[in-house]
Formats: structure tokens, C-alpha cells, sequence
């Protein structure tokens, strides 16, 4: 987690290449710039703390707050603290139980029995049933939002408090799945459906949430009452947010849009499972052959590249798990060396002195994409290969990979926290651009799916894409959730809430004369 005080900074949301489903915006078209941020903390001189008489959070007027269909960013972050789910990432990105009290799964028939917790109200005094939690979870695996990490379910029905789900094949992971925010079935359909958690929407003297009485965690919320400030675009938040009329607000610090905010201001990053990785082209030379791309693997300082051309947003990675998960197999990790990268590429017949040019290609919408694809293409043509980037425009970018037309690129997905890897190292992977393919590959995936002891299988497969090299990892990013200085304290945003340990929280106000 970082924590550091910005006097000027450019706000910038999720690239296009990502899945939807976190609370940062994800802008319509691509558009470049720069970060601008200072890495020193502000002066106290420089400009006095200003405390808000009320904490106040922008959202979208009009548009509904339903947490299966709303628009990302905004209502989102509102929602957060409306809506509860059957589990909620922490902040290693491993599942904790929510509205759920325990469940069972069996590996023959593939089928989960979720228990739900007993003594869970809505806000407007009614219980919480499984047909509450089945027709969500239902709606959930038809929409755009949460369809794709939905896709292995064959039913979902309700029961006498529990719920249960068939797959289609074996999933041991479906709980990192489920982070699924539930609404009351019936009120799906209104402007702001009725949810189970710390705060409800009350239109009374304006637009606000107020404490929920009837919160099942009976935990001490920071503030009795949060205001809402209506924002019809991104544009109208950030001068909100600039002006002190809003206190906080998420974004993605290392995107494709930017936008500046100034004053004092304080960022804390969650980690994330969005991977940014090298891309191989396996179906020709040179990248077929698995000795010249694990040598270039080798080649990569991705610490140096986290901190240089990401500004500290990311966490450096030699696998596709992020290393905040104690499923990382950091034991498998090696030490950057460039005397060991020097050896491989040798032994890989790439040091006699014999050029050979390859090309990577790069979304040019988004300029640290960009520094971070010239540092390693430069790093990587140390010996006989000569890597030039070339940048291109999003739709020509996305159709040169689509068509397998490139040597290499630059990559980034938002990955399930269930770490199924499936569409982007499987063969016939909706993911897999480079064509990779591999029996062994395959049935190492099929056995991460069907593992009780996840992280042994999750090392087996770590352990054979070291050798084998089919992606090149580089580090998974963070986003950012942005408050003004001194308001906010006691903070722990995870990458699906903004507001993990509410109960933890505090926040500042102005005091204000009786």
C-alpha cells in the first residue's frame, strides 16, 4: 500500500484491454498524456488542510445505482457502501466471507452449496434469501460486467437459506468469483435497488446516504451521513473534487485519459490483478523456439520498470499471479541478473555477433505503456536481437494482434482473482494472440481448475511457464483511490472496494457552531 501527498497530478483511468468490474472509470476512447505527479509530500505552508463540514462522494444523477449493470467508476464507488456481496477481496486478493457463512464443494458433480449468514436484513428491514442472492447471481452471469468470469456456471437455485451453483467443469476457485454485489430481488429495476450494507440512499433534504440501522455487522461507521454531489461527467468530478466540494475519488494513475487535479491531495494504491506482460508471437521465428524466450525473461529488471515508467503503481511480477497473493510461488522467482542473462541468450545461440531485428508492437494511446515497451525492448536487444517498438493506434493495435501480425507486444488484461489462466495461455485461448500451445500447458490448467491444494498446483504450472516462457510477466498494476490531504484516515482500499474495513476508518470533519 502507498500512501504519499501529490501538490499536482494527472487522474487517469482503466485501458480498453481490460475486463470491467472496478471501481475506476473506463474512459469511451483512448486518449494519451502525461503523469504529472511530485513524489515529495506537501509543504504544510504550502497549503493549509481544509476539513469539509460534510464528507461528500460524486455519482452520476439519472442513471441507476444497480451494481450488475451501473456505470463503472462513480456509482460504483457509491454502491460500494450500499451493497454487499457473498465474499469480498482482501488485500492479497484472496476471498473473505461476507453475506456468506460457509459453503461445500463437490468435485464430482461441481457443485457449490453456499450457506448464507443468519440475521442479514436489507436495509428496508427485510431478510436476506437465497432467491435474493440466486436471482443476482443469475443476472450477474448474463451481463456485460460479470458474464465472462460467470461463464463456467451451468444453475444457480435457491434453497432454504443457501444457494447452489453447478458448473460446468472443475472450479476450485469460484469464490474468488463471487464478490458479486447482492441487491433485493424486485428492486433491481429501481433507480437505487435495496442493498445489505453500511449506508442507504436517502432522498430526504437532498440526495445523501445515511448510516443503515439495520446493518448486520452493527460495526461504528466513520460519519452518520455522506452527501452526494451530483457529477454528469468526469470532467464536472474533478472540478469537484479540485473545488473541495467532493473529498474523494478513484482512478487509475498509470491509464489512457488523462486529466489534473490540484492541491493537496493524498493517494493510496490497491493492488490489483491486472497483469501487464510481453507478448510472444510462438507460431514463427524466432520466438518458437522456448530457449530464446525464457533468455529474454531473464532480461527484464521489471522492479526497475514498475519504478521508472510506472510511477510506483504496480507490483513486479515474473508470473501471471500478482505477488501480493500467497499464491505466488516467490520461491520459484530468480534474482535479475544481467551476467545470467548474458549466459542464456549464449546458450540460446543469440551472442555470435549476428543480427536479427524483431518488432514490438504497443498501444499508442497510452505513453507509459509505451516508456515501459522502449525500456525492455532496448534491455532486450543487448546480443544478436535488435527490438524496435512500434506504436500504433488502439483499433490498428487490437487488429494486428487479432490477426497474429507481430513479433512481440506489449500487453495488459485484468485477470480473475481465481487466477484462471486459461483464455490467455490455453490453446485456443480467447487471449492467447501469440498462438501458444502446448499439451503440457494445458493439462497443467486443467489441473490449477480442478486442485484442492491450489498453490502446489499453481507452482507446478509457474514452474513450467518459467521454462517454457510463452508470456513474459512483467508486473501487475495498482489503482488509486485519491482524497483530499487530511480528511480520510485508517484507509484500506482493495481493487473491488474502495472502502474494505469501513469500520476502521475515520474521517475528519470541520467542527461547525451548534
Amino acid at each position: 500500500m502507498k500512501h504519499r501527498f501529490l501538490k499536482s497530478l494527472c487522474a487517469l483511468c482503466l485501458a480498453p484491454l481490460l475486463l470491467t468490474g472496478c471501481w475506476s472509470e473506463d474512459p469511451e476512447e483512448p486518449d494519451s498524456g502525461q503523469l504529472l505527479v511530485s513524489q515529495e509530500p506537501a509543504e504544510p505552508q504550502q497549503e493549509a488542510i481544509i476539513l469539509p463540514a460534510d464528507f461528500t462522494l460524486p455519482y452520476l444523477p439519472g442513471q441507476t445505482m444497480d451494481p450488475v449493470t451501473c456505470a463503472d467508476g462513480m456509482q460504483q464507488v457509491v454502491g460500494s457502501l450500499l451493497y454487499e456481496g457473498l465474499f469480498q477481496l482482501d488485500e492479497q486478493l484472496e476471498p473473505q466471507q461476507v453475506l456468506c457463512a460457509g459453503y461445500t464443494y463437490d468435485p464430482e458433480t461441481y457443485t457449490y452449496v453456499f450457506t448464507l449468514r443468519a440475521g442479514v436484513i436489507f436495509s428496508d428491514g427485510s431478510p436476506l434469501t437465497a432467491d435474493d442472492v440466486a436471482q443476482t447471481l443469475r443476472r450477474a452471469s448474463a451481463s456485460a460486467r460479470y458474464g465472462e468470469r460467470l461463464k463456467n456456471v451451468a444453475s444457480i437455485t435457491a434453497g432454504a437459506g443457501s444457494v447452489t451453483v453447478v458448473l460446468t467443469g472443475p472450479g476450485t476457485g469460484l469464490a474468488a468469483l463471487l464478490d458479486i454485489p447482492i441487491v433485493k430481488a424486485g428492486t433491481e429495476s429501481d433507480a437505487i435497488p435495496t442493498g445489505t450494507g453500511p449506508y442507504v440512499y436517502s432522498a430526504e433534504d437532498g440526495p445523501h446516504l445515511t448510516a443503515n440501522p439495520s446493518w448486520w455487522q452493527s460495526g461504528s461507521v466513520p460519519v452518520e451521513t455522506i452527501g452526494l454531489s451530483a457529477a454528469g461527467d468526469r470532467d464536472a468530478m474533478l472540478y469537484q473534487f479540485t473545488s473541495h466540494d467532493i473529498q474523494l475519488i478513484t482512478a487509475d494513475l498509470t491509464g489512457t485519459a488523462p486529466v489534473s487535479v490540484t492541491g493537496s491531495i493524498s493517494f493510496q494504491d490497491a493492488d490489483t490483478t491486472i497483469l501487464q506482460y510481453v507478448g510472444f508471437n510462438t507460431q514463427k521465428a524466432p520466438f518458437d523456439s522456448a530457449a530464446l524466450r525464457s533468455a529474454l525473461s531473464l532480461g527484464v529488471n521489471r522492479g526497475s520498470v514498475v519504478s521508472a515508467y510506472l510511477s510506483g503503481h504496480g507490483a513486479a511480477a515474473q508470473f501471471p499471479i500478482s505477488p501480493v497473493s500467497p499464491l505466488y510461488p516467490s520461491e520459484l522467482e530468480e534474482t535479475y541478473s544481467y551476467d545470467a542473462f548474458a549466459a542464456a541468450m549464449a546458450e540460446a545461440g543469440y551472442a555470435a555477433g549476428t543480427a536479427r531485428t524483431a518488432t514490438l508492437l504497443v498501444n499508442s494511446e497510452n505513453s507509459f505503456k509505451v516508456s515501459a515497451a522502449e525500456q525492455i525492448a532496448q534491455s532486450l536487444s543487448a546480443f544478436d536481437l535488435d527490438i524496435q517498438v512500434r506504436a500504433l493506434p488502439w483499433e490498428e493495435y487490437t487488429a494486428a494482434l487479432a490477426a497474429g501480425d507481430f513479433d512481440l507486444y506489449y500487453g495488459e488484461v485484468k485477470l480473475t482473482a481465481d487466477w484462471d489462466l486459461s483464455a490467455l495461455l490455453g490453446t485456443g485461448g480467447a487471449l492467447n494472440y501469440g498462438g501458444w500451445s502446448s499439451a503440457q500447458t494445458d493439462q497443467l490448467l486443467a489441473s490449477c481448475a480442478a486442485a484442492s491444494d491450489r498453490g502446489a498446483a499453481l507452482k507446478a504450472l509457474c514452474a513450467h511457464l518459467r521454462q517454457q516462457s510463452p508470456i513474459l510477466p512483467v508486473c501487475f498494476k495498482s489503482t488509486s483511490v485519491l482524497v483530499q490531504t487530511g480528511v480520510v484516515e485508517g484507509l484500506k482500499p482493495t481493487m473491488s472496494n474502495p472502502f474494505y474495513d469501513l469500520t476502521a476508518c475515520t474521517i475528519h470533519l470541520r467542527e461547525t457552531a451548534a
